[in-house]
C-alpha cells in the first residue's frame, strides 16, 4: 500500500527551533538511527518508525557512516525506506550523516583526514541513494589530524554541493572555537554542534552551549535518556536484555550503581507528580533551555517512539521542580 503522510504533520504538538544564526529550523525531537535500523534489525519495524516520526512532525533524521550493525547498514536501510516511501518528500526532510570513527580496515578507514571524510561521504551518499545530505558532520576531533585539514575538507564538501551545511560532533571547547572561526572565515559557517547531553551527562553546560550560542551555532543533544537509564527500565536493577546487560552495549553494568538507581527512583517520583513518565520528564528537562535546538531520540518500536513524543505535552518546569532535580543530581 502506498504511504500517504499525515496531512496535519506540521500542525500537531511538535515545536521547531531555529539553528543559531541560520534559516534552518529543527523539530525539538529528532529521530536518530544509531540503534535499531541496522541489518540485524527488523526492516518493517524500522520503516514504520520513520513513517510515524514523519507523520508527527519529525523531519530531521540523524545517521552516521558506521551506524548499524553492521556498519553502514543503517544508511543502506534508510535509503531503501526513502526510495520506497518518501521519494516525493525528500525536500521536507533534513538528513544528516557523519564520519570520523572507525569504518574499514587500513590507515584510511578511521580518523578525520581529508581522505577518510570524502571517501566516507561518497559511500554514505551511495548507500542512501542521495545526491547530497543536508548536514555533514566531522564525527569527532581525532587528536592527530591537523584540524585545518578536517575543517577545509568540510568547506570543500559544502562547496561541491555534497552537503548543504556542515557541523561538528564531540569537539572539545578549544577545538570547537577554532572550528567555528575557521569555517566562518571560509563562508561555510558551522550549522550544528552535536554532543551527548542528559541529566547524567552535563559537561556541555560548562562551555560548549555558551560557545555555540555566542557563535550562532545550533546544538543537538544525543543520548538524552542516558542509554535508557532515565527510563523506568532500571528502577529495580538491571533487567535481562537491557543495554546494560549486553556485553556489546554502550551502557556498562558498572555505570548502573546503587547511587544511580537511587537518583533514578527519586527522579521517577517527581515525574509521576508531574503526570509524566521519567523518560518524558528527562526529555523535557533537556529542552528547558532554548540554546538546545533539538534532541535526538532513539526507539525500538512505534510505541516507544510515541512514548517519547508525549514529552511534548508538558515541557514547563516550576523553579521548585528544577531545584528538586538539581538536589537529586548533585
Amino acid at each position: 500500500m502506498e504511504y500517504r503522510p499525515n496531512p496535519d504533520r506540521y500542525s500537531g504538538i511538535m515545536q521547531y527551533r531555529t539553528c543559531g544564526h541560520s534559516g534552518i529550523k529543527l523539530p525539538i525531537l529528532s529521530l536518530g538511527l544509531w540503534h535499531n535500523f541496522g541489518s540485524v534489525d527488523n526492516f518493517e519495524t524500522a520503516t514504520a518508525m520513520v513513517k510515524h516520526a514523519f507523520d508527527n512532525g519529525i523531519n530531521h533524521f540523524d545517521l552516521a557512516n558506521n551506524y548499524g550493525p553492521v556498519p553502514g547498514s543503517a544508511e543502506e536501510n534508510f535509503g531503501r525506506i526513502l526510495k520506497r516511501s518518501f521519494i516525493n518528500h525528500r525536500d521536507e526532510m533534513l538528513i544528516t550523516t557523519k564520519a570520523g570513527h572507525f569504518m574499514w580496515e587500513g590507515p584510511y578507514g578511521d580518523g578525520s583526514s581529508r581522505k577518510n571524510l570524502i571517501s566516507s561521504l561518497n559511500q554514505s551518499l551511495k548507500r542512501m541513494q542521495l545526491d547530497y545530505v543536508d548536514v555533514f558532520y566531522s564525527h569527532r576531533y581525532d587528536g592527530f589530524t591537523p584540524i585545518e585539514e578536517t575543517l577545509q575538507t568540510l568547506v570543500d564538501i559544502a562547496k561541491q554541493g555534497k552537503a548543504l551545511y556542515v557541523g561538528i560532533s564531540k569537539y572539545p571547547p578549544r577545538e570547537t572555537k577554532i572550528a567555528y572561526e575557521y569555517l566562518k572565515s571560509q563562508n561555510v559557517p558551522c550549522l550544528l554542534h552535536q554532543d551527548r547531553y542528559s541529566m547524567f551527562t552535563r559537561n556541555i553546560e560548562q562551555e560548549i552551549l555558551g560557545i555555540a550560542e555566542d557563535n550562532g551555532v545550533g546544538f543537538v543533544g544525543f543520548s538524552p535518556l542516558a542509554q535508557g537509564l532515565l527510563t523506568n527500565k532500571y528502577l529495580h536493577g538491571i533487567p535481562e536484555g537491557s543495554r546494560a546487560a549486553r556485553a556489546d552495549g554502550f551502557l556498562k553494568i558498572d555505570q548502573v550503581t546503587p547511587e544511580v538507581i537511587e537518583k533514578v527512583k527519586q527522579l521517577n517520583e517527581l515525574a509521576i507528580n508531574r503526570g509524566q513518565t521519567l523518560a518524558e520528564m528527562a526529555l523535557a528537562w533537556a529542552l528547558r533551555d532554548n540554546s538546545v535546538t533539538s534532541l535526538i531520540i532513539g526507539a525500538s518500536s512505534v510505541a516507544q517512539l510515541d512514548d517519547n513524543l508525549k514529552a511534548l505535552n508538558n515541557l514547563q518546569f516550576t523553579n521548585e521542580e528544577l531545584d528538586i532535580i538539581e538536589r537529586i543530581l548533585a
